[in-house]
């Protein structure tokens, strides 16, 4: 029973949304003739005719084809109406075939029916496109019939989950302009949709927080923050060569599990030594093969050995 209201409502709606678009023109017949004699109008619109002499009256088109009349024939006695609706382009010439000479002549010019309004469509950005794990990209984006207050949805696929779910709901603003600030916790892929309309997607990528430090001469620390254990995953030691000028490895260190993250942050960890020098700027890189797909490379921050 719900389902047939529901059909029921859909066509009233589309009924509705028809008569919205197609209008209607008054030519009233008179004992002088049609009032107005020319009018013009658009495919799908209509002519409605309304007899106020005293005698009856026919209408007879002339083509016919994509006329349709209602009564047909159309015969209107005194007071009586009756419409015409047109569905194709043309000029049509109508007249009384009972009346001689040519005071009961008109025409109606149709012209092509208006297109279609153009289906609204949604813009996405994403700034910044790659962040350090904890922090916040912000979505922009814009609905394209500019309309104020209507409710667009935020939706999120992170890697390796296998369909989008809504974060968030914002509202458009002047110009159908949004905004949504949210922190992915791996590569994620948005898109925004506003009733049927979905935007292209957008992927914000996230590299895991490394956190270096020196705990005494030739022992340091390394802390990895994300949303998964980086536990069996080597890292790279790095010293800068200043004479080179680049980054040259130094020794391998197996990150292990820590157990002081709070979800949906996990932490690993490792203590390491090394004998190089003093005063050299050293940090430590997670390359693509050891964080895997759902990440990008990482890298610590730069401190002195």
């Amino acid at each position: 029973m719900r389902k047939l209201m529901l059909i029921a409502l859909a066509i009233v709606s589309l009924a509705i949304a028809g008569a919205a678009i197609a209008k209607t023109v008054a030519v009233t017949i008179t004992k002088n003739g049609y009032v107005p004699k020319a009018v013009s109008i658009a495919a799908g619109d209509t002519v409605q005719f309304t007899n106020s002499d005293t005698v009856a009256h026919q209408i007879v088109f002339k083509p016919t084809a994509g006329v349709t009349c209602v009564p047909s024939p159309l015969v209107l006695q005194p007071t009586q109406s009756g419409t015409c609706t047109f569905q194709n382009a043309g000029k049509f010439a109508y007249s009384d075939p009972n009346v001689k000479g040519n005071t009961f002549r008109g025409t109606v010019t149709v012209g092509s029916a208006p297109p279609p309004p153009a289906a609204a469509t949604l813009t996405l950005a994403v700034k910044p496109q790659l962040i350090v794990y904890g922090g916040r990209v912000t979505l922009t984006g814009t609905l394209s019939n500019q309309k104020v207050g209507e409710n667009v949805d935020v939706l999120a696929k992170p890697c390796g989950q296998a369909a989008a779910t809504k974060l968030t709901t914002v509202q458009t603003t002047t110009g159908g302009a949004f905004s949504a600030v949210v922190r992915p916790l791996k590569n994620t892929v948005y898109t925004v949709k506003v009733k049927s309309t979905t935007s292209p997607s957008v992927a914000a990528k996230v590299r895991p927080r490394l956190r270096l430090r020196k705990l005494a001469p030739q022992r340091y620390s390394l802390r990895v923050f994300a949303a998964r254990s980086f536990a069996g995953r080597y890292g790279t030691f790095q010293r800068y060569n200043g004479t080179l000028r680049r980054w040259v490895k130094v020794k391998r260190v197996l990150v292990r599990a820590n157990g002081t993250g709070v979800a949906p942050t996990v932490i690993s960890s490792v203590t390491f030594r090394s004998s190089i020098r003093a005063r050299l700027k050293i940090r430590v890189v997670l390359p693509q093969l050891q964080v895997g797909s759902c990440y990008r490379p990482g890298r610590s921050n730069v401190i002195l050995s």
